[in-house]
């Protein structure tokens, strides 16, 4: 998918020198970079949700079989 960003003439001059100084494409660095950004991203919320029964008084297993009766 392609789309269009507006990046400053000093980001787009070092983005250019270090694409090139790896022998990649900006398009490549620029893939490799937001791959990164969105890595640590989902990283935060994979912590925010581990241990969420950690404050409850039931074991998870066993409130979803209470649930599971209700129907």
């Amino acid at each position: 998918m392609r789309t269009l960003v507006d990046i400053p003439d000093h980001d787009l001059e070092l983005l250019t020198s270090v694409a090139h100084s790896l022998n990649l494409s900006r398009a490549e660095l620029i893939r490799r970079a937001i791959a990164d950004s969105l890595a640590q991203h989902r990283t935060r919320m994979d912590h925010a949700a581990f241990g969420i029964w950690a404050s409850k008084k039931i074991d998870g297993l066993e409130y979803q079989h209470r649930m599971r009766e209700e129907w």
